[in-house]
């Protein structure tokens, strides 16, 4: 009867393991839809840009990110969860001054922590499988470039004193941000080689939309977020 028990157990196991780790595989798939959602709460989080704070704005450069190569699906996800990580941490700061939709807000957060969890579920198990990154060089440098990319956001926020124009100012930023982690999400779905980034006429650094805004912009960018 304890070996019938044991072996159904070591069958539960199993299956369950079989079944993280073909989930894993397809981690993209969920990847994107909660890209959508999070570009969806940070439109309902605050509406139109205003126009008094466009020349509070400054260049991020997020497209330097980019630059690096990242085509094995193990680095994309490592560099996913570090950009979701840097957001979180972005996102529980002050944000008293922020008038935005907290409900939004709250519902931004709980999805940041959920790919999150996610990630660190996948990475771990991937782990314990003694899987070895390939390009860890790439994998550092790209670690670097994030760290002092986010360390310019948080040192402008706390230059403004987190005022309402600084945060209006951030959350056109981390619009960016999504629109980057929309291309490494693509690269999880193929481990050969890195994508470029889409030609777009939207810089990564247009505002975002504005009472009147001009013709749509490509699907790379948000449609809340037009060219200027």
């Amino acid at each position: 009867m304890i070996r019938r028990w044991l072996l159904q157990f070591c069958l539960v196991l199993l299956f369950s393991s079989e079944i993280s780790c073909l989930d894993c595989n397809r981690i993209y798939v969920l990847q994107t839809r909660m890209n959508s959602d999070s570009l969806e709460h940070l439109d309902k989080m605050g509406g139109n840009f205003p126009f008094q704070c466009l020349n509070e704005r400054i260049a991020f450069k997020p497209r330097n990110i980019l630059k690096i190569p990242l085509s094995q699906q193990e680095n994309a996800k490592v560099t996913i969860q570090q950009i979701l990580q840097e957001l979180f941490h972005i996102f529980n700061n002050n944000l008293t001054q922020a008038a935005w939709n907290w409900t939004s807000i709250k519902e931004f957060q709980n999805g940041l922590h959920q790919q999150i969890e996610k990630l660190e579920t996948c990475l771990s198990a991937e782990m314990e499988k003694e899987v070895t990154y390939p390009g860890n060089e790439n994998l550092l440098l790209s670690s670097l470039k994030l760290k002092r990319y986010f360390q310019t956001i948080d040192d402008f926020l706390k230059e403004k004193q987190y005022s309402w124009c600084a945060w209006e100012i951030i959350r056109v930023e981390i619009s960016r941000c999504f629109i980057i982690l929309n291309i490494l999400t693509k690269r999880l779905e193929n481990e050969a080689l890195p994508y470029p980034l889409p030609p777009t006429s939207c810089p990564l650094t247009a505002p975002l939309r504005t009472p009147n805004p001009p013709a749509p912009c490509p699907l790379t960018t948000p449609s809340w977020d037009p060219c200027p």
